[in-house]
């Protein structure tokens, strides 16, 4: 007898309501930037660097609003990329900033997008990252 598997949508995470507010308006400004050249992305989370540093924990509970605010009937595109850059952006609008940062490895090749504080990172060890870390190119500010 063969087995079947069975693929289930993955829960979509919760959070607090003032969360996802700022991870809402920080999602729609994130995906109108993708829309820019990279430099000019860069530029414009470059302005953020006077602002002090998130803690650990609410750049977590910020990844996870930002995920939890992702409409399903989007048409494009929303990855690392637009999720790491919405996560800087609700931490500056919440007074703090986080860096940006973006990866790549190697066998397969691959790139990858996180938000980062000096005390660790949210979004950078998911799926199989563990085998396979993830080398920093670029962080910014």
């Amino acid at each position: 007898m063969a087995a079947v598997t069975v693929m289930a949508p993955a829960a979509r995470p919760t959070a607090p309501r003032r969360d996802r507010l700022v991870a809402a308006v920080a999602l729609a400004l994130a995906l109108t930037l993708s829309r820019w050249p990279l430099r000019r992305q860069i530029t414009v989370v470059r302005l953020m660097r006077g602002l002090p540093y998130a803690r650990l924990t609410r750049l977590e509970a910020l990844y996870t609003a930002v995920r939890a605010v992702i409409p399903a009937w989007w048409p494009g595109r929303i990855a690392c990329m637009e999720i790491s850059l919405a996560v800087v952006i609700a931490a500056a609008i919440t007074g703090h900033r986080a860096r940006w940062a973006l990866g790549a490895r190697f066998l397969p090749d691959a790139a990858h997008a996180w938000a980062e504080v000096p005390e660790g990172t949210a979004g950078r060890d998911i799926g199989d990252a563990v085998d396979r870390p993830w080398m920093q190119v670029l962080s910014v500010p």
